[in-house]
C-alpha cells in the first residue's frame, strides 16, 4: 500500500513526488517511458528554461489559457519559490532575456538529475516502462491503479501528471483524459497552441519566401470583420508550408479559436514590418529616401528599410519595379508600398497538428479542481498537475512554471490527504 501514486515522470510529476514524499510518506511514480524528465531535458533547446522571473502579474498575462486560475496556487508556491527550490538542490540559475531562468551550466540534465537525486534521498519508488491501464475507484474515492500487465497498486491518493497531447515523443499522448473523464471530470476541447501556421496563399505554395526571417515585426490575427484579436511583436519566419517563429507561435492559439468560431474558414494575419512608425511616417521616409537620390534605382535607394527579399516581394505587390528610379516613382506607388510595409495581409487556413505543437490547449476543466490544493472536486484522493489541466501559456518558461507550481501543490496536498487516511 502506498500513500501516494503519481502517474507521469515529467516536470510536474517529479516535483509532485518530492513534495508528497517530504514527510516520510511512501510514494510511487509510474512512467511508461524509458527515461524520467524527458520534456525537461529538451526544454529551452536542451538548456531547460526552468521558470521565469517576471512579476507574478506578468507571468499570468503570459498564460492566456486560464492563467488566472494560478493566483490560488501562486499564493502557496510561486516562481520565486521554484528558483529557491533548485538553488537549494545545488542547481545555480541565471536570468536571461524576458525573465527566463536557466541553469548556469546550460545543461537540462543537471535539472533532471537534481530532481532524481532528491527523489532518491526521499526514497521515492520510480518505475519506468510501466503503463497504467486504469484508475481504481469507487463512488467516492480513488483506491489505486491497475497496470496494463494486470498488476494493481493500492494507494490513498493518486496524482495525474501525464501531460497533454503535444510533443508526443516525450510520452505525452493524451492517456490521462479518459481516466479523468471516468472519475467524473469534464475534458474541454483539445487543440494545438504554440504551433506553426499553414497557408495555401500562392507565394507560400511557390516557396517564394521560404526561409525568410523578419525580425521584430508586429503580427496580428484578425477576425472576420477585420478587427485585431491579438498582436505579438517578435521575430517570424516564412516556411514551405506557411509561417513559424516566436510571433507566429504566440498568435497560433488565436487562429485556432477564431477558426473554431467561424466554421474553420481561413483567418487573416497582418504583418507590420515597421511597428515603431505609423503609415504616414513610413510614407514620408520612403518619399524622402527616393526623392533625395532621384537618379538612383529604388531597389538600391530603399534597400535598408526592410530585408531585401521582403522588400522586393512588397515592391511587386505595389507594382514597383526594382530598376525604377526615384524621380519616376509616383506618390500612389509610394503610398501603396507604405501601406504594405505597415500591414501586409495574408490568409492562414489552419495549423500543424497537435502532435507538432509545443503546448496543448484544453484539458481537465479548471472549474473542477481546487486551486489551492489541486484536488479533484469530483473524486476524493485524486489530484491533477501540469499540462493535463486546461491551462496553457506562451513559451518562455511559463508552462514549466505552471507545471512545477501545480506539481508541488498537488504532491503536498496528496501527501497530507494520505496522512489523514492512514
Amino acid at each position: 500500500m502506498y500513500d501516494v501514486i503519481i502517474i507521469g515522470a515529467g516536470p510536474s510529476g517529479l516535483m509532485a513526488s518530492i513534495a508528497a514524499a517530504e514527510n516520510g510518506r511512501k510514494v510511487l511514480v509510474l512512467e511508461k517511458g524509458k527515461k524520467p524528465g524527458n520534456k525537461l531535458a529538451i526544454s529551452g533547446g536542451g538548456r531547460c528554461n526552468v521558470t521565469n522571473r517576471l512579476p507574478q502579474e506578468e507571468i499570468i498575462k503570459n498564460i492566456p489559457g486560464n492563467g488566472r486560475f494560478l493566483y490560488g496556487p501562486f499564493s502557496v508556491f510561486n516562481n520565486e519559490d521554484i528558483i529557491q527550490f533548485f538553488e537549494n538542490l545545488g542547481v545555480a540559475l541565471k536570468e536571461e532575456d524576458h525573465g527566463r531562468m536557466f541553469p548556469v551550466s546550460n545543461k537540462a540534465k543537471d535539472v533532471v538529475n537534481a530532481l532524481l537525486s532528491e527523489m532518491e534521498r526521499l526514497h521515492v519508488d520510480l518505475r519506468l516502462e510501466t503503463r497504467v491501464a486504469k484508475l481504481l475507484m469507487d463512488e467516492e474515492q480513488i483506491l489505486g491503479v491497475r497496470l496494463t500487465s494486470g498488476e494493481e497498486f493500492r494507494s490513498h491518493a493518486v496524482v495525474l501528471a501525464v501531460g497533454g497531447k503535444a510533443v508526443p515523443q516525450t510520452g505525452s499522448t493524451g492517456d490521462g483524459y479518459p481516466w479523468a473523464e471516468r472519475a467524473g471530470h469534464t475534458v474541454t476541447t483539445l487543440y494545438p497552441t504554440e504551433v506553426p501556421l499553414l497557408s495555401s496563399d500562392a507565394f507560400i505554395s511557390s516557396k517564394q519566401l521560404q526561409g525568410l526571417a523578419l525580425r521584430d515585426v508586429a503580427v496580428s490575427v484578425l477576425n472576420g470583420k477585420g478587427k485585431t484579436l491579438i498582436t505579438h511583436q517578435m521575430d517570424m519566419l516564412f516556411t514551405h508550408f506557411g509561417l513559424s517563429g516566436p510571433a507566429i507561435l504566440r498568435c497560433s492559439q488565436y487562429v485556432v479559436k477564431e477558426r473554431m468560431k467561424n466554421g474553420n474558414t481561413p483567418v487573416d494575419i497582418k504583418i507590420d514590418s515597421l511597428p515603431l512608425l505609423n503609415e504616414e511616417e513610413v510614407f514620408q521616409q520612403l518619399n524622402k529616401t527616393a526623392k533625395d537620390d532621384p537618379k538612383k534605382q529604388v531597389g538600391n535607394s530603399l534597400k535598408g528599410i526592410a530585408p531585401e527579399r521582403w522588400l522586393h516581394f512588397l515592391f511587386a505587390k505595389a507594382l514597383i519595379s526594382q530598376d525604377e528610379i526615384g524621380a519616376d516613382l509616383t506618390i500612389e506607388k509610394l503610398r501603396a508600398l507604405a501601406k504594405l510595409l505597415k500591414g501586409f495581409t495574408m490568409q492562414v487556413n489552419g495549423t500543424q497538428p497537435i502532435e507538432k505543437a509545443f503546448v496543448t490547449g484544453g484539458g481537465v476543466s479548471v472549474k473542477e479542481i481546487v486551486p489551492k490544493t489541486m484536488a479533484s472536486r469530483k473524486k476524493e484522493g485524486l489530484y491533477f498537475c501540469g499540462e493535463i489541466i486546461d491551462i496553457h501559456g506562451y513559451t518562455g518558461g511559463y508552462n514549466i512554471t505552471s507545471a512545477l507550481v501545480t506539481g508541488r501543490i498537488a504532491g503536498m496536498n496528496a501527501g497530507s490527504f494520505a496522512e489523514e487516511q492512514r
